[in-house]
């Protein structure tokens, strides 16, 4: 019977890891698992300490902390639940949590490393959380060489490995599954032989000459990137068709959510390819910024950023509380554009619309062709 992964917890969850090695599923939910608020309850990485157990961590009277993000409170509390119930995950430690924002460096880095009870570890990224300085981090991707939390996760990956010998796996949900390609292909030569696979749940890919500096094509057969039948951000930067997809409960952008991925049994089920209209648009908006300056992009990203800041929110959740008043602030902030930047962002909308009606005229003529050659019949210009 189809489920989630709160289902697959409660089928599988009392099955330890040796007798049912990490498969895409367990990776998943370590995955969603790093979006949870460690902070004052399982040791800082820079502390080297011993870890707190799963149930340590259920019976400590601030767990509640763990549930602040608002967003995904309820079904983050049967997950940890779920895991906790079981020996599959009841019986992980938990070490080295790292939660960092700064808002001066447009950073939003957070990290934990799981220890299995077959002695291997998982080091799970959080992907973007509710913070605006964690989307406005995501947007500088497309520009920046590095950004600062991909050179956080590269120093964490070093340090994590080298203090605790064993086998590993990386593993992120979004931005997460950037970080974790992005610290494997970096990381020290020596820490890498020692990584089993490096999951990357519907993360973004690479601008090509950040992908050229790494050691990608080391790591290549180790990457298991999944993405869901609609995904847009995880086919952002997405350079080949090396990637697995599953099916989703939810439309549209809604299935980048983790909890809406369809589980039977211990395994996702499996969807032919992304939309191809989806996968049409994903190809646009990649033409599109790969087509772009720096100085074009990074001014586009400052007006966007300029103007969702004039709200005065921190994150998503504040800036939702009040439409009105957020709208109203935004608007008025709209007119104190500049000429200049404003010209700009025409440019820029001007160059996606090119590049669109290009690829459609294309894709047309691509498909015109096609049926005239099943048809049997030869090409007429």
């Amino acid at each position: 019977m189809a489920g989630t992964i709160l289902t697959y917890l409660k089928e599988y969850g009392n099955k330890s890891f040796r007798e049912l090695p990490l498969n895409d599923v367990d990776a998943l939910i370590f995955c969603q698992f790093a979006y949870l608020k460690f902070d004052g309850l399982v040791p800082d990485v820079n502390f080297n300490v011993p870890p707190i157990s799963m149930r340590e961590l259920a019976a400590h009277p601030a767990r509640e902390g763990l549930f602040a993000d608002e967003r995904y409170e309820k079904v983050n509390r049967e997950l940890f639940e779920g895991m906790v119930r079981g020996e599959r995950f009841g019986s992980l430690r938990l070490n080295g949590y790292v939660n960092l924002i700064e808002r001066e460096w447009e950073t939003q880095f957070s990290a934990i490393t799981c220890e299995l009870e077959d002695g291997s570890f998982f080091l799970a990224f959080r992907g973007t959380d509710e913070s605006i300085v964690g989307w406005r981090e995501d947007c500088n991707m497309s520009f920046l060489n590095p950004i600062p939390s991909q050179r956080c996760a590269l120093k964490y990956c070093n340090m994590v490995m080298e203090r605790w010998k064993g086998r590993y796996y990386l593993g992120g949900h979004s931005k997460g599954g950037n970080l974790a390609v992005y610290a494997a292909m970096n990381c020290r030569a020596a820490v890498r032989e020692r990584i089993e696979r490096i999951y990357n749940m519907d993360g973004p890919g690479f601008r090509p000459e950040i992908q050229k500096k790494g050691a990608y094509d080391e790591i290549r057969d180790r990457i298991k990137k999944i993405l869901p039948h609609s995904s847009f951000i995880g086919m952002l930067f997405e350079q080949n068709t090396d990637y697995s997809v599953v099916e989703s409960k939810s439309i549209g952008l809604f299935q980048h959510n983790p909890y809406s991925w369809i589980v039977e049994g211990d395994h996702f089920v499996k969807a032919d390819d992304v939309y191809e209209s989806r996968k049409f648009m994903d190809q646009t908006i990649n033409e599109w910024l790969l087509s772009l300056s720096e100085e074009e992009l990074r001014g586009f990203i400052t007006t966007l950023f300029s103007i969702l800041e004039a709200s005065h929110a921190q994150n998503l959740i504040e800036l939702g509380e009040d439409k009105k008043k957020s709208m109203l602030a935004m608007a008025e902030a709209m007119k104190e554009v500049n000429p200049e930047t404003a010209q700009m962002m025409g440019k820029v909308l001007q160059r996606l619309f090119e590049i669109a009606g290009t690829r459609a005229l294309r894709e047309i003529n691509e498909k015109i062709n096609r049926t005239w050659k099943q048809l049997g019949v030869e090409k007429r210009n």
